[in-house]
């Protein structure tokens, strides 16, 4: 019997928890991503490396259906600094506080004979499917604490020196037409 090949999930990381996992004390988590994880994120995130991803998690009950989620995720990300092209290290520490509910009917107005559906801004996060997920949550908020210009420490851009003004671009151009009409 052949098997057919495992398709890549969507999340890389997935702790799916379910609203009625999470008593009325909250709950606690602690996660670490192991090392096939790591490489999905790190591939994900357009990193060079992920030796470390970890999560803490606090997550408490919000009213009858809904969750609050707060914690921290921490990580050593691999870049490549973007003066020296030289491969570096930098630690990450991102603190993370959401809240979830159902999803909400959006509120629907009418502005100029059109229907437009407006959602509040202060609005919580939906929790789709009675639940959340803490991977993908700290996924999420590994790839918006990279540094997208990493730089190696003491590594400064020196932009190359001012050549003698040739005039700009179009300087030949100006030569050309000079020589054409005689002047």
């Amino acid at each position: 019997m052949t098997r057919a090949p495992e398709q890549p999930s969507e999340k890389p990381w997935s702790v799916p928890v379910a609203l009625h996992e999470v008593p009325e004390t909250g709950r606690s988590f602690t996660l670490v991503a192991d090392e096939r994880t790591r490489e999905a994120v790190s591939k994900l995130a357009g990193l060079r490396s992920l030796p470390r991803l970890e999560a803490r998690f606090e997550v408490t009950p919000r009213g009858r259906d809904g969750l609050n989620v707060a914690g921290t995720i921490s990580a050593t990300v691999g870049q490549d600094c973007v003066v020296t092209l030289e491969p570096i290290e930098n630690e990450i520490e991102e603190h993370v506080e959401l809240a979830f509910a159902p999803p909400a009917a959006p509120t629907i107005v009418h502005e100029e004979g059109e229907r437009v559906e407006v959602t509040p801004v202060d609005a919580p996060e939906p929790l789709l499917g009675g639940g959340i997920d803490l991977g993908a949550i700290a996924s999420e908020f590994l790839m918006l604490a990279i540094d997208p210009y990493p730089r190696k420490a003491g590594a400064a851009f020196e932009p190359p020196a001012k050549e003698a003004d040739t005039g700009g671009p179009f300087a030949a151009l100006a030569a050309l037409k000079k020589t054409e009409t005689g002047e």
